[in-house]
């Protein structure tokens, strides 16, 4: 049985190719699945997806149609499928619920500090000769205050990162972690902690509940000189009042891995074309914005890991086996 995975990565394709090796032969395709492709997975009774391809319910229906049965979805994040529909047409969907946390953590810590520090200004400068130091004066973190939004695994790990740098930690989710407790992390309302950060990074899944955790009055809310960090989903940040706070001046640095209007641009090339969108155009022109394409899972680490169990997800559904990592169970 061929498997057909859409929005595979040209790195990525040795390691998806390699895992696959053995049990089922794998065709990886860089184009991603939508309206327009999904005709091409006709036949096909298991397909792997990546997070930026569209399962909603025009393509669901579209693959049932064509006969397929399992959607092996190579990410934790499945926001962008229609679970609904996709029990209702009898399709097993599973993802990736667990890899390693440090390549998203470590990855927001980038962002940070490159924004703290004028790292991207300072490099564009020295590769004109121009050597001054004018404007690229960052703070020192130690001492200074980390809010963490979702104290998950990967929360977890930027927290022991800033507790490293010898920051004081607030934290704030439906559950507190003991481990981030016994770093001395205090939980504190949501309010509290966006009034009192210097560094706010976000951790928290995209669901309803979380849909513009940070809107026009959580920025208000936050102090003028603070650095935000979003390396989860896009759609946590109201964009729009984002880009109105930034042009009043406000926030050392803004560190963005992902960005709520995402699909159908980042992972691809854009450079020839014009991107119609005026939001995304005006909130990259900021100097205190450094936006980067969803790369923070990117590692030799974590890609492994994900491939790894997307296999385990395609041979349990043959073998009608049931794990952690199936959202919709076989009918």
């Amino acid at each position: 049985m061929e498997i057909l995975a859409f929005g595979v990565q040209a790195d990525e394709k040795p390691l998806i190719e390699r895992a696959f090796e053995g049990h089922h032969p794998v065709r990886a395709l860089d184009v991603f699945l939508n309206a327009d492709t999904a005709p091409i997975a006709a036949g096909h009774e298991i397909i792997s997806t990546s997070v930026n391809c569209d399962l909603g319910a025009e393509v669901l229906s579209d693959l049932a149609a064509g006969g397929t049965r399992m959607v092996a979805q190579r990410s934790t994040g499945f926001n962008n499928v229609d679970l609904e529909v996709a029990e209702r047409l009898g399709l097993t969907v599973a993802r990736v619920s667990y890899y390693s946390p440090y390549s998203v953590a470590e990855f927001a810590w980038t962002l940070a500090m490159a924004v703290n520090r004028r790292v991207v200004r300072a490099s564009i400068r020295t590769r004109d000769f121009d050597f001054r130091l004018d404007g690229l004066m960052g703070r020192d973190l130690h001492g200074r205050t980390a809010g963490i939004l979702g104290t998950g695994k990967i929360g977890e790990a930027f927290a022991r990162i800033a507790h490293g740098f010898g920051m004081r930690l607030l934290g704030w989710d439906v559950a507190e972690n003991p481990a981030c407790r016994d770093l001395g992390m205090t939980y504190v309302p949501k309010e509290q902690l966006l009034a009192e950060s210097d560094l706010i990074s976000l951790h928290v899944p995209l669901l309803p509940a979380t849909q513009h955790l940070i809107d026009a009055d959580a920025l208000k809310a936050m102090r003028d000189d603070a650095i935000l960090v979003n390396s989860s989903r896009g759609g946590l940040i109201d964009t729009a009042a984002l880009v109105a706070e930034l042009r009043a001046g406000r926030f050392t640095g803004v560190g963005l891995d992902v960005y709520e209007a995402e699909a159908g641009l980042f992972f691809l090339d854009k450079s020839l074309e014009a991107v119609d969108d005026d939001t995304l155009a005006r909130l990259v022109t900021f100097p205190n914005v450094l936006m980067t394409s969803h790369q923070a899972y990117y590692t030799e680490d974590a890609v492994g890991q994900i491939v790894e169990t997307t296999v385990d997800n395609v041979l349990d559904y043959t073998a009608g086996r049931r794990s952690e990592n199936v959202l919709v169970p076989r009918s």
